[in-house]
C-alpha cells in the first residue's frame, strides 16, 4: 500500500510524539484520522488550509498502522465525492510516521507538493 499522507502542523506532531500517540481532533469527533495520497493531498489543502504556512505533511506507513484503514467517499455534496480518501479508525503510533515535511504554501500557486522521496 501506498504512503499516506495527513496534514497538521508541526506543534501539534511534537505534542503527539511526546504523548505517545497522535489523536486529532476529528478522531474523537468523527471517528478516523483523515488521510490523503500524494495525488490527493494538494487539493485538500487547498480546500481546507488555504493561506496557512504553519503545516507538515505526516508520511505514513500503512503496514505500521494498527488500526483499520478505509477508503471511503466524502459526504455527499463534497466536490470530490466521487474519490475515496483513506482514513484511520485510531490513533497513530508515531513509529508508523516515516517522514515529517514541510507543505509550503506560495500566495500564487496555493499548496505546493514537496519531494515526497524518502526512504521507508
Amino acid at each position: 500500500m501506498a504512503t499516506l499522507l495527513h496534514i497538521t502542523t508541526q506543534a501539534e506532531w511534537d505534542a503527539a510524539r511526546a504523548a505517545g500517540s497522535y489523536r486529532p481532533a476529528s478522531l474523537a469527533r468523527e471517528g478516523f484520522i483523515h488521510a490523503s495520497t500524494a495525488a490527493q493531498v494538494v487539493a485538500t489543502a487547498n480546500a481546507f488550509f488555504r493561506g496557512r504556512g504553519d503545516l507538515v505533511l505526516l508520511c505514513i506507513d500503512p503496514a505500521k498502522v494498527d488500526a483499520e484503514i478505509r477508503y471511503e467517499h466524502p459526504p455527499a455534496g463534497d466536490p470530490r465525492a466521487a474519490e475515496t480518501f483513506p482514513h484511520i479508525f485510531g490513533p497513530l503510533p508515531p513509529g508508523a510516521v516515516v517522514a515529517v515535511l514541510p507543505l509550503p504554501y506560495d500566495a500564487a500557486r496555493g499548496f505546493v507538493l514537496p519531494d515526497l522521496t524518502f526512504s521507508m
